[in-house]
């Protein structure tokens, strides 16, 4: 360690007197030069010659307020400044704040020779992060070194910004960084995109208007340019990969000149060509041939001599291998790349390094949906690494276990992890695992017993740390199955297994689980008919009595308590246990004592109050508040003023001012667009047991933009935004291949016959064990087992099916005429919609056939919403799924993704001849878009036409039956999404579509969050020979949901001053533009603007999201450039609409 130190030391007089001016040969610079040296060299070495942490500490607090001391001094030099700035750098590093230097680390960045600047600069992006209030004063220098002639400086600023740099202050760089990517120098073309990199991860919105320039950047003569450019293209190539398969020759070709070693060798590592580089390329390929035929045929040629040159032994290599694996099994399938990459896998994971057969285990965990028989060819290889000295190894093989569970396996499978569970002491392995296991026990349960057991061992070992098992587990038993008396016989012996535990007195028990006890006895020990209710009332008060019970658990128990004594007559538990907490210190628990008691005085009250096993009972809301009608009619009658809104306010306010108002701008107010959100049953900490408001949206907004930020100076400049983010991802699955019988129990499919006794016999006890694990854990990989690989139909049903809440309303909305969509009333644990599609889970005729609609963000032609063109019609998968994942099904996890190949059944279908849907008169005279298909069956197609109207997005949905009859009970259902609200009921139901028919329904759609495109989901169950569902997606752009929001030029004004949220942006002027009227037209015709009036050279345009969230623009022209300035109430408004802006001019 001295020798490392010593050489450090050695090295800091150059390093420092680095183009030093004055310093000559010989130490001719003086003693300011030794000095800086001598300090930080001193204070290096007293440092590593300390023995304790004290007094490092007491060594650093001098040094830096010696260090404060001479930086405010105004003597200090540039010079010095520099020399501490050095030192406070190494005592950040160590740990010590150092904030009194950080103003001093701006302005040694502001101004000093190139040295200088260059330390200052260093200093501040170690100092400071995104949102610190300092950098906006780094601003103005930042911009005047990128208009700089000297190299050195441009590629300093462009490091500062694309390591830090506020996201509001965006706009004020990004036409001179753009203008860099012509530069002559390739360091600073490539400083330039990884600049440009950084806006896009922080605000892509802002940047999407230059994709031209990157592709540009993709075919840049410069190594270091192109491999750069390759950040950008990976992140949006994983957000819309359909947009982006025209680059796709390039990127092979790309690929090709780097694999073929076309590249400089100072790209090399250990011998590999761009390592890096290549393993960018691969996934890229990998996001834009997956699904695509006619896309991964231009990839197997490269894909293949990726495999055949990646054949040194090093670890890099390893690494290229294992992305070409993971890229083969991704893109649409090829037998031969297929079977190079088996043999790949099956090196990793017989190998004896440790790290590559982790790449091995994580290979064939993510291939084994497409090719079950590789984990039958290394089933012994599996079953020695559960028993791996390495956790990584035993975690990774318990995952590839996951995978292939079915109800055959399932037990030994669950065993296994449930063992690791208890050894495992690492917080995130215990919450992945623990949901793992819940899901496969309630997927693949083979009774209520074994299930009951088992989730009793997950919260025990992991409740408390994943607090959502718990609460789904309670929303199973809730809502009950298909079968009633599975839920009686599941609840009862739920009731059975928590008495028996609450026996043993002396047992610790998570607080979870304690709290899941106390609500299934609540609710149903009514069931056990053989043991006295008092008895549970005296097991439960001895849970009150713990101190180790928290007070949360308490209030569970409390109510528990309360529900089984309403179906008591009397009872002396209860009456001692309102005698003991009424008089607890605890307010809590004594407020919940005298509610009790009083409800105990009146049993008829009491009865009506909690029911039996209603808590899945809807609770009808007054949103309204009507029943407060009669208290303000009162209160205005005694001459109370109305109510008057903020704006209103404000705009009295406003116009009663005459003067100039000189006090500060107050906290904007944040309208809210969502609705009040009701959830029901979320903890029984209140007696009221039938519903909880979780709160209103308002006023949590109300209250997020009032809250007062103490720490450190006030923000002035910017706001805080989010962006919005799409996630869309859709897994696909599909037959799985088949293997023979026979091979389940031998160590390799590919080994020759051998007579099963003569192979037994001459194995080891241990052997024998390991082959008698194997044959139960890979049960079920045969051709002749019901397949399950996580999502795979098995022969048998799934054993926990809940019942379809969907269908029970709609035989509710039948036998009811007063039920509308304004009283959706959200009862408790009815918290997930699409539970219809879960009823069908498992059923092993159930075909699902996905489709989706993809809509090119463009933008409409004229103000009347012209018809789009952009609209491509979709085309059915190639994949059929026999059974899947549903993203509510409890405990799922979203990260699987499951794909298998598919023979073609598209011809039969292909061949009919489709009903022409038309929309009704009425609506053909409003602006509409064509009529496009979504999806299609042999039975039925579905087909969509949006209609713009002044209140909503109005969508025609077109169902046709092309067979020769009817098709009955045909449900149209739209799942619900964060961006978007249905207006009506979201499911649509047909009695009957009669033979060669065409039905339509309407659904009325609003932006319930602002996004510049986002996806609506639904699905289609109908029942024909057999239960079918279809699957649909609809691209809704934010201009569906835009119209013109007519008002004066007073009116403008006045709603300006009141608006706070806005957003500036400077953008050129295209040559067609010869006028700066023929820019306004463009914009009020194509983003849907009314232009309120043009004064010279500015002009005013309003609009408004729907329902009523005004957006108002200002804009005028100079120096060929259109100034844009955007203000609404809502925050992500402005963002979205200046970056269709930004497209509308670079299209004109």
């Amino acid at each position: 360690m001295s020798d490392v130190v010593e050489r450090t030391l050695s090295a800091l007089p150059g390093l420092l007197g680095q183009h030093d001016p004055g310093a000559g040969p010989g130490g001719a610079a003086g003693p300011g030069r030794a000095s800086a040296t001598s300090r930080l060299g001193s204070l290096i070495r007293s440092i590593t010659a300390l023995t304790s942490k004290h007094e490092e500490e007491k060594l650093i607090q001098q040094e830096l307020s010696s260090l404060k001391a001479t930086v405010s001094a105004p003597t200090t030099t540039l010079r010095l400044m520099k020399e501490c700035m050095v030192r406070l750098i190494y005592c950040e590093m160590l740990g010590y704040e150092s904030s009194f230097g950080y103003i001093h680390a701006i302005k040694l960045a502001q101004q000093g020779n190139l040295l200088e600047k260059r330390v200052g600069y260093l200093a501040v992006s170690l100092f400071l992060h995104e949102n610190h209030e300092l950098l906006l004063l780094l601003v103005n220098t930042v911009v005047k070194d990128l208009q700089s002639t000297n190299l050195v400086e441009v590629c300093m600023a462009l490091t500062i910004v694309s390591q830090i740099f506020p996201r509001e202050m965006i706009p004020a760089v990004l036409p001179l960084i753009e203008d860099k990517l012509q530069h002559s120098k390739e360091i600073i073309r490539r400083k330039a995109v990884q600049a440009l990199y950084k806006f896009y991860l922080i605000a892509p919105n802002q940047v999407q208007h230059i994709h031209d320039k990157f592709r540009k950047a993709l075919c840049d003569r410069d190594v270091g340019v192109m491999a750069a450019s390759l950040h950008i293209y990976l992140q949006m190539v994983k957000e819309n990969s359909s947009g982006y398969k025209d680059l796709t020759a390039s990127f092979v070709t790309i690929l090709k000149q780097v694999v073929g070693g076309k590249l400089p060798i100072d790209f090399n590592y250990h011998s590999v060509p761009a390592p890096w580089l290549q393993i960018q390329l691969l996934r890229i390929l990998g996001l834009l041939g997956k699904d695509d035929p006619r896309t991964s045929e231009l990839m197997y040629d490269v894909l293949d001599e990726s495999l055949r040159r990646a054949e040194i032994n090093h670890n890099i290599t390893y690494a290229i291998l294992f992305e070409c694996v993971q890229t083969i099994y991704t893109i649409h399938p090829k037998s031969e790349l297929l079977e190079k990459a088996a043999k790949c896998i099956g090196k990793f994971v017989l190998s004896t390094k440790i790290n590559l057969k982790y790449l091995g285990l994580k290979a064939l965990t993510y291939v084994i949906q497409q090719d079950p028989n590789l984990a039958l060819q290394h089933q012994m290889t599996i079953i020695e690494c559960l028993d791996h000295p390495d956790p990584i190894i035993k975690r990774e093989t318990l995952e590839l276990l996951y995978r292939i569970t079915n109800g055959q396996n399932v037990i030994v499978i669950v065993q296994k992890m449930l063992d690791y569970l208890k050894q495992s002491k690492e917080e995130y392995t215990i919450i992945r695992l623990a949901g793992k296991i819940a899901e496969l026990a309630e997927k693949y349960a083979p009774d209520n017993e074994w299930f009951i057991q088992t989730m009793n061992a997950v919260f025990s070992v992991g409740g408390d740390v994943h607090p959502d098992i718990p609460n789904n587990f309670l929303r199973l038993l809730a809502e009950g199955f298909d079968d009633g008396k599975e839920d009686e016989q599941l609840r009862l012996y739920a009731v059975q297994s928590y008495l028996a535990l609450l026996e043993e007195e002396d047992t610790f028990y998570p607080q979870k689980f304690l709290q899941v006890m106390s609500w299934v006895l609540g609710e149903y020990s009514s069931l056990v008919t053989d043991v006295d209710p008092e008895i549970i009332l005296m097991r439960l008060q001895r849970l009150l009595k713990k101190t180790s019970v928290t007070p949360e658990t308490k209030a569970w128990i409390m109510a528990a308590v309360t529900k089984i004594a309403s179906r008591t007559s009397c009872s002396k538990t209860v009456d001692k246990l309102i005698q003991e907490f009424s008089t607890s210190l605890d307010t809590c628990m004594r407020q919940y004592a005298f509610e009790l008691k009083h409800l105990c005085e009146d049993k008829v009250l009491m009865k009506n109050l909690l029911p039996f096993d209603a808590s899945c009972n809807d609770i009808v809301v007054d949103a309204s508040l009507s029943f407060l009608d009669g208290f303000v009619a009162e209160g205005l009658g005694q001459g109370a003023l109305p109510y008057k809104p903020h704006h209103q306010r404000q705009e009295e306010k406003l116009s009663q001012e005459k003067a100039l108002n000189f006090e500060p701008y107050g906290l904007s107010f944040a309208s809210s667009m969502s609705s009040s959100a009701f959830t029901g049953r979320q903890s029984p900490t209140g007696l009221s047991f039938g519903s909880d408001t979780s709160g209103n949206s308002a006023e949590t907004g109300h209250k997020e933009t009032n809250s007062l930020k103490l720490d450190g100076v006030r923000k002035l400049w910017g706001k805080e935004g989010y962006l919005p983010k799409k996630e869309n991802k859709i897994g696909k699955e599909g037959e799985p291949l088949t293997v023979p019988c026979g091979s389940l129990l031998a160590g390799s499919v590919a080994d020759p016959p051998v007579s099963q006794s003569d192979q037994i016999a001459s194995l080891s006890e241990e052997e024998k064990e390991k082959q008698q694990l194997a044959s139960t854990l890979f049960v079920g990989l045969g051709s002749n087992a019901g397949i399950s690989l996580m999502g795979k139909a098995d022969m048998a049903t799934q054993k926990f099916k809940r019942k379809s809440k969907i269908n029970e309303a709609q035989n509710a909305e039948e036998t009811s005429d007063i039920q509308n969509s304004a009283a959706s009333t959200l009862g408790p644990l009815l918290d997930t919609l699409p539970s219809n599609k879960e009823g069908h889970e498992g059923d092993e005729h159930a075909r699902l056939m996905k489709a989706s609609l993809c809509s090119a963000d463009t933008v409409e032609d004229n103000l009347a919403f012209e018809k789009l063109q952009s609209l491509k019609k979709s085309v059915p998968d190639n994949k059929l799924l026999d059974s899947r994942l549903s993203s509510s099904s409890l405990f799922a996890d979203s990260n699987i993704e499951i794909f298998c190949p598919l023979p073609s059944t598209e011809c039969e279908s292909a061949s009919k001849t489709l009903l022409a849907p038309s929309l009704p008169a009425e609506l053909a005279e409003l602006p509409h878009s064509e009529v496009v298909k979504l999806c299609q069956s042999d039975d039925l197609a579905l087909h969509l036409c949006k209609v713009w109207t002044d209140d909503s997005l109005l969508l025609t949905m077109f169902i046709s039956n092309n067979n020769t009859s009817a098709v009955n009970a045909v449900n149209l259902v739209f799942e619900k999404t964060e961006h978007f609200q249905i207006l009506e009921s979201p499911t649509y139901q047909f009695s009957v579509i009669k033979a060669q028919s065409v039905e339509h329904c309407q659904q009325r759609v609003q932006m319930d969050k602002v996004c510049t495109q986002g996806v609506l989901c639904g699905c289609i169950n109908y029942q024909s020979e057999m239960e079918t569902c279809l699957e649909f997606s609809i691209t809704l752009s934010l201009l569906d949901f835009i119209r013109p929001m007519e008002m004066t030029t007073e009116d403008f004004g006045k709603l300006w001053l009141s608006l706070s949220n806005d957003v500036k942006q400077n953008l050129k002027m295209s040559s067609s533009q010869d006028s700066f009227s023929a820019a306004l037209s463009t914009l009020q015709q194509k983003l849907k603007l009314h232009i309120v009036d043009i004064i010279g050279n500015e002009g005013i345009l309003a609009c408004q999201l729907l329902p009523s969230v005004p957006c108002l623009l200002h804009c005028r022209i100079h120096a060929g450039m259109l100034a844009l300035w955007f203000r609404s109430s809502c925050s992500a408004l402005p963002d979205s609409l200046l970056y269709q802006c930004q497209k509308v001019m670079e299209g004109s």
